[in-house]
């Protein structure tokens, strides 16, 4: 499975229960769309849009979470992202190939331990992808056997809140230079030499959410830019 994702884009296909490209067909045509433009893999949010991937494209990989109707008002404290192993079963279920989950230190609900649910998606025989902001956590989660480390979270969290609003490449570098895990690079990729830079700097695949598959934010972007 690792193996068909390097050297990969990746294409987060996701929406808001509030968004109009939430709803069922909508979110199927997306996803038939990324792949026939090349999407090596795709990373969705649901046990719905999960199963109708798997039945679209049964050997594409799929990377699963689970994230609420509304994100946090308080997201830079708190783990929101498949935070207990409740909704890690869920997506495995629907036929995840990859897990995601909150890979912080910040505390997780009910008392439950970033151990104990990479513990249970390995024991499920899935890949386990820790989301992480910092290094220091990067090495937390694969000293506790993740397979696999995004940058997702850098900028998303208290400790990072002050990062530049563009991919942590620094983080990248030093991370695919330190450990053999793959660095899988996600936020803030907006141009083909965004993701140019993120290989340069030691991806092992790349992941592209808002730049193909949010319109309301590609076009805010353009109106931003004739203010």
């Amino acid at each position: 499975m690792l193996q068909n994702l390097k050297n990969k884009i990746i294409i987060s296909s996701q929406a808001m229960p509030d968004e109009p490209l939430y709803q069922e067909e909508a979110m199927t045509a997306m996803i038939k769309s990324v792949v026939a433009g090349g999407a090596g893999g795709l990373r969705l949010a649901g046990e719905r849009d999960i199963k109708n991937a798997k039945k679209l494209f049964p050997n594409l990989p799929v990377i699963g979470i689970t994230k609420p109707n509304k994100i946090p008002e308080n997201y830079l404290d708190v783990v929101y992202i498949t935070p207990n192993i409740s909704d890690a079963k869920k997506i495995i279920e629907a036929g995840a190939d990859i897990v995601a989950f909150d890979g912080t230190k910040r505390e997780r609900p009910n008392g439950e331990t970033l151990e104990d649910l990479i513990k249970y998606i390995k024991s499920q025989g899935k890949l386990a992808m820790a989301d992480i902001a910092t290094y220091e956590e990067a090495q937390n989660a694969i000293n506790l056997g993740a397979d696999i480390v995004s940058t997702t979270l850098s900028g998303y969290t208290q400790q990072t809140k002050s990062k530049p609003d563009t991919p942590d490449f620094e983080l990248t570098r030093r991370l695919s230079k330190d450990f053999d895990t793959p660095v899988i690079v996600e936020g803030k990729i907006w141009t083909p030499e965004d993701v140019k830079e993120a290989f340069n700097s030691g991806a092992f695949c790349v992941v592209i959410g808002s730049a193909v598959t949010r319109p309301q934010l590609i076009v805010k972007r353009f109106v931003e830019k004739i203010k």
